[in-house]
């Protein structure tokens, strides 16, 4: 008997299923949420599924774009940052987190879903047994205390079982949102390796710029690529931090070692964070050819009026100059599968329009076979702090149609779980009415 792949087992599921952002805003954005088990080990998932190369058979990055029917990404992101959506509260017992999460992936099949980014290296820490770093705080309440289970194989387990892709999200760089290594489990690699690190706007980084931190962070990363049969890698926005007023990120030393041949510290910045999107796409294809590789960036590359090449946009945020991420780059190279900009304004947001910016993005990926998702801000729907259009239900329903007439946009993804459960206004139940009324496929 022919063994069934894990893909044609989730498509058997499925079928049977029948405000303008300056820096500031965007440090309070990442501050207030879009900071937005099976057995720990796992064998040669090449052989344990038989799943073609699909690498191989279409090219790296897919089928240039092109639609097939009935398919489209429907994802949502689960994060674990400071407990934003899971578990509710650190040291609950193991079987209530794993309830907890159960809960959220029926979720996700109840509102016709078909993807989970679930974030599990938040702050240089693992929500599996990993050799590289300690268990999360946000598990237990205590870093590096053992949560008596095993998230990440809990997650992709079940996830499969119900139709759902699993996405592991990781954060590279950030290490902690606080300022003292002492805080950290004692045998943190932070803690190991002191010259890492750089305090910067309140919390502990990372140091991009030293190629063996480059070398570490991917390793750790790469160790759940090895282990565990998931869907893809996900990167979220944070590279270099987003600015903080009248502060600098303390990289000078790094700088006068390591950037001889850059015109500047800009350019050699934007170099380091290249070469981790690179390495990386590299790494996940020499340990499996079938593990994606999506980013999910803030939704402004460029303005215009810095670059003709940028949007027609008036952010106060521009990935290139501001986090060091030339995101156009990584799509044009095809270094990344998908992408995902965060479009979290409504549609005639004058600084910064989501008519604007979909067929932006839309023309960005043209040609290269990189797939387009769109990042949804469901969590600002109903919020009253958001302005008139957030409170209506329709918005982001608009947000899909719109998107729809352009050709490469093949999905979206909603921030994040917890709206996706509480819809505080019904606007997630609108996109499924109008949007989504019977289950879907991801794309190939």
């Amino acid at each position: 008997m022919r063994h069934i792949g894990r893909r044609s087992l989730a498509a058997a599921v499925i079928g049977a299923a029948a405000s303008l952002w300056t820096a500031a805003d965007a440090g309070a954005a990442a501050r207030s949420g879009r900071e937005h088990g099976q057995g720990h080990g796992k064998h040669d998932k090449h052989g344990k599924h038989g799943k073609h190369d699909k690498h191989g058979k279409h090219g790296k990055h897919g089928k240039h774009g092109r639609r097939r029917a009935g398919r489209e990404f429907r994802g949502m992101w689960l994060a674990t940052v400071a407990n934003r959506d899971w578990p509710s509260k650190p040291g609950l017992p193991a079987d209530r987190q794993r309830a907890e999460l159960l809960a959220f992936l029926d979720a996700a099949v109840e509102r016709r879903l078909n993807a989970v980014v679930f974030q599990v290296r938040p702050t240089a820490d693992a929500l599996w047994p990993s050799p590289y770093e300690p268990w999360s705080q946000w598990l237990t309440g205590v870093q590096g205390r053992d949560p008596g289970w095993d998230p990440l194989g809990t997650a992709v387990a079940e996830a499969h079982a119900r139709g759902l892709e699993l996405h592991a999200w990781f954060n590279p760089y950030r290490v902690a949102n606080h300022t003292d290594p002492a805080r950290l489990a004692e045998g943190h690699p932070a803690r190991v390796h002191p010259d890492w690190v750089l305090p910067y706007g309140g919390k502990l980084y990372y140091d991009p710029g030293l190629p063996e931190v480059r070398r570490f962070v991917q390793d750790a990363m790469l160790d759940a690529v090895r282990r565990y049969d998931i869907d893809a890698v996900h990167f979220d926005d944070h590279f270099y931090p987003y600015p903080v007023a009248g502060q600098a990120f303390a990289d000078d030393d790094t700088y006068a070692a390591h950037g001889a041949g850059f015109p500047d510290k800009a350019a050699w910045r934007r170099d380091n964070i290249d070469r981790l999107v690179r390495e990386m796409s590299e790494g996940i294809r020499d340990i499996d050819r079938d593990v994606r590789f999506g980013i999910s960036p803030f939704g402004v590359w460029r303005n215009r009026a810095a670059d003709p090449l940028g949007s027609d946009t008036r952010a106060g945020v521009q990935t290139y100059d501001h986090l060091h991420a030339d995101t156009r780059k990584w799509v044009k190279e095809r270094w990344i599968d998908y992408v995902v900009p965060q479009l979290y304004w409504h549609i005639g947001f004058a600084a910064a329009d989501y008519a604007t910016l979909v067929p932006w993005w839309d023309d960005v990926a043209r040609g290269t076979g990189v797939e387009l998702y769109v990042g949804e801000a469901l969590y600002k729907a109903g919020d009253p702090a958001q302005p008139a259009a957030w409170q209506d239900p329709a918005e982001l329903s608009r947000h899909l149609t719109l998107a729809g007439e352009y050709p490469r946009v093949r999905g979206h993804v909603f921030f994040s779980a917890k709206e996706v459960v509480a819809d505080r206004i019904g606007a997630m139940a609108r996109v499924v009415a109008d949007h989504y009324p019977t289950p879907a496929r991801p794309p190939d």
